[in-house]
């Protein structure tokens, strides 16, 4: 089990708001977490370091390779919501800092079972022979519209709401996280990634890039293609290979 990562600043913004950590705790346990910071100056960046930071520093420390499943999920989504009080109560410190927030996905493979939590509309993929399958939800104003029956697929691509998400970390008190488990049978790439990626490339490109290709190489060409394409937001993405 092999994990990489990389994140690019992309072609316009002045910061790179996008944070990811990964890590191998065992050698039958990968981690990685993503976040895409939101928020007026610095206040994005800060949202999803902190993040970041949080929620791996507590599966760090507390998960075990003996955990069962529902422990698991208890670790990820407990982990998210500690790290939505960090973001939240440092918001109120400060009126710089009032709103920020960020999005946030964190995956654990542990032998054979994927375990994801998910805020926002960074995504998680399942990558096998098969082919590629988003895993996550996205949590934005489009998905609620399509989910809905109020608009088509071809007009969420271009929609002027399309960026506007309905949940985020950091941004109320509160935070609710959707949770997937899926069973892995060997051979199969994870990708977690931001928006600044998916908004570039298609599911069918993602695919042609990475699946079966070495994740270091493929992370990089990940970056190149969004790019190439535009890259008028940050990119971030990793790579985890069962």
């Amino acid at each position: 089990m092999f994990a990489a990562g990389k994140t690019d600043i992309g072609k316009l913004r002045e910061e790179n708001q996008d944070k990811f950590r990964i890590c191998a705790i065992d050698d039958e346990t990968v981690f990685a977490v993503v976040c895409d910071g939101m928020g007026g100056a610095a206040s994005g960046g800060l949202a999803s370091e902190m993040t970041s930071n949080a929620i791996y520093e507590r599966v760090h420390l507390s998960y075990r390779a003996d955990m069962e499943p529902k422990s698991v999920k208890s670790l990820l989504i407990t982990s998210v919501e500690a790290a939505n009080a960090i973001v939240y109560n440092k918001s109120l410190e400060d009126e710089e800092n009032a709103g920020m927030g960020t999005t946030c996905v964190a995956a654990l493979v542990h032998k054979n079972l994927l375990s994801i939590t998910s805020v926002g509309d960074s995504r998680a993929y399942l990558m096998d022979k098969y082919g590629i399958t988003q895993i996550t939800n996205d949590h934005t104003i489009v998905e609620y519209l399509y989910s809905n029956g109020m608009i088509s697929e071809d007009e969420m691509r271009n929609h002027k709401m399309k960026n506007v998400i309905t949940r985020a970390v950091g941004v109320d008190k509160a935070v609710e996280t959707d949770y997937f488990e899926i069973d892995l049978n060997g051979g199969e790439y994870i990708l977690v990634c931001t928006d600044g990626l998916t908004n570039y490339l298609t599911n069918e490109q993602i695919y042609e890039i990475s699946y079966r290709q070495p994740i270091e190489h493929a992370v990089n060409e990940l970056i190149d293609a969004a790019n190439s394409r535009g890259g008028k937001d940050n990119i971030t993405a990793v790579l985890i290979s069962v």
